[in-house]
């Protein structure tokens, strides 16, 4: 039987006979899997009773549970975590807590939670709580510190930031869990590429215990250090010792291969060694091996380039690459998701592109005697943009065939009209989201836009500003003077709108005599053509050009 499974058994066994036990402590801690960022938070701690106080004194323990437990960590699939059995002077204590409050290790998407208190019967290591690097958004896998608000030594309180974390999509801050102090920093500020789960800070309840971690170091299992690795430590000179045995076997062996090299034109060379001479041009045929049986081995081609006058010319190549001056910028965490997921995006999803021309003029006009009440009334002046986000919005509400997403047992139709829109910034791009956008009015979708648009360029996005998007806008009209391009998916959606800018046209008036001018804007539509059919596509751009040709008709 499982541990996890063992102690649940006697936990349940010995529920009603829980005051007979003596001298022990039980703390189980549960963790919701909820999918989303939580924000109660249900705490229940019985009180300890004196022995004889309750029900079931009468009860035997069982001999498993005499002495301490310590060391011990474990969980099961419904996000149950049972954090350690220590010893208790005293009454017995039962501990049950459901988290689901966003503090360290909380979680979003049902992301696993890392955080997990380990006990220890030795005096140098009391107990501490090791704090992992939390999964802040569905697609993370790893995180960067981005800078450490407490020190070591400090005291923590529930709520209080204790770091700042680079994540796949924005810096989060990372709050604290439960009152104690900052024992250890293991990963130091600025540390990049820490894998989800990873070890980063140890916390402990007393302030005295803070020295004791000083010279701490996880192991690699994430578990607590202590001295018990003494005795695998014992082991190891005798793999050591063993390790020259099978070495003699290829010794042995290695000649045979050297029959053919005899009689034929095959060079013998390891792997590393044809790696090193193609990336220096050296042939092997002038080489001499010096490997069992003549094979070339990596120092063999050292050697060569070392000796005077047997260097390998450069190939054009290199020469050009080494006359070059550049600077080699450290990828951000966003700018290689982003990277990742827009390749994903171009490989797995079958693009197809629809591109019309919609006349604005119109629009133009309501945008004027709009921002005309706006600054009347003190706010903020309304963008084009703001008026694509709407008409996008209403288009969706009105064909949602194109408000959806592919998996691979259905095609899941979302109620919900939550717009993306593309910003960029220095750290990379982002794609803050406007939530129900068909139902906000303009001056609200406005608002929303500059908010998000400023935190994106300080790198303070939180996940509900990001998270939950069903379509997504990119305007490079209105900011760079681009006239039409087509935008790659943004997964899991199945569309995204390229916003081209807007120009005056010469149009036929009347008569063949007769023109006007009337301007223009050209949008490209990129859908994924599992999800929608081209015929889809179209109707979507033809309620969208509605929207923007006859604009009165998004405030009914």
């Amino acid at each position: 039987m499982p541990p996890a499974a063992r102690i649940l058994h006697h936990a349940k066994k010995f529920q009603q006979a829980r005051n007979a036990l003596q001298s022990h402590g039980l703390s189980v801690r549960w963790f919701t899997n909820d999918a989303r960022p939580l924000t109660d938070k249900i705490d229940y701690i019985s009180r300890p009773r004196p022995l004889g106080s309750g029900p079931g004194d009468k009860n035997s323990i069982p001999k498993s549970f005499n002495g301490g437990i310590s060391n011990l960590c474990c969980s099961s699939a419904e996000g149950t975590m049972i954090t350690g059995l220590g010893r208790n002077q005293g009454s017995f204590f039962w501990t049950a807590r459901k988290g689901n409050a966003p503090t360290i290790g909380a979680l979003y998407n049902s992301q696993p939670l890392y955080l997990a208190r380990s006990f220890s019967s030795n005096s140098d290591l009391p107990p501490h709580q090791e704090i992992g690097m939390p999964s802040l958004s569905p697609t993370m896998t790893e995180g960067n510190i981005a800078k450490w608000l407490k020190k070591e030594g400090d005291k923590v309180a529930p709520g209080e930031v204790l770091c700042e974390v680079e994540t796949d999509k924005a810096t989060v801050e990372m709050e604290c869990m439960e009152e104690g102090y900052l024992a250890k920093i293991l990963r130091e500020e600025g540390s990049s590429g820490i894998k989800v789960g990873e070890i980063i800070a140890i916390t402990v309840e007393e302030e005295e215990d803070i020295a004791k971690f000083k010279d701490y170091t996880p192991s690699a299992s994430g578990a607590a250090s202590s001295p018990a690795p003494e005795k695998p430590s014992a082991r190891a000179p005798q793999k050591e010792e063993s390790a020259p045995a099978p070495a003699a076997v290829p010794e042995a062996k290695a000649p045979k291969p050297s029959a053919p090299s005899a009689g034929g034109d095959r060079i013998f060379a390891s792997p590393l060694a044809r790696k090193l001479a193609e990336d220096n041009n050296v042939s092997l045929s002038n080489i001499k091996g010096t490997g069992p049986g003549g094979r070339i081995v990596k120092a063999d081609i050292e050697d060569y380039l070392a000796s005077p006058g047997k260097a390998a010319p450069k190939s054009d190549a290199a020469a050009i690459s080494t006359s070059l001056d550049y600077t080699d910028i450290p990828h951000s965490q966003i700018r290689k998701v982003t990277a990742s997921r827009l390749l994903q995006s171009k490989q797995t999803i079958p693009h197809y592109y629809l591109t019309v021309d919609t006349c604005v003029d119109k629009l133009m006009e309501l945008r004027s005697k709009l921002n005309t009440l706006q600054e009347s009334s003190g706010g903020k002046r309304i963008s084009v943009n703001d008026l694509v986000i709407k008409a996008a919005a209403l288009a969706l509400k009105k064909v949602p065939q194109c408000n959806s997403s592919w998996t691979n047992d259905y095609i899941r139709q979302f109620h919900n009209v939550n717009i993306n829109v593309a910003v960029q910034t220095d750290n990379g791009l982002y794609v803050p989201v406007i939530r129900d956008a068909d139902k906000k009015g303009l001056a609200t979708i406005s608002d929303e836009v500059k908010i998000l648009a400023q935190k994106a360029k300080e790198n303070s996005l939180k996940p509900e500003d990001y998270e939950g998007g069903t379509f997504t806008v990119s305007n490079l009209g209105g900011p760079f003077g681009i006239k039409q391009f087509c935008a790659i998916i943004n997964p899991p959606q199945a569309g995204i709108l390229a916003v081209g800018s807007a120009e005056k046209r010469v149009i036929a008036g009347a008569r063949p005599e007769l023109y006007n001018f009337a301007s223009f804007m050209t949008v490209t539509l990129s859908c994924d053509h599992r999800v929608i059919d081209g015929a889809i596509g179209a109707e979507w751009l033809k309620a969208f050009k509605g929207y923007i040709e006859n604009p009165e008709s998004m405030l009914l």
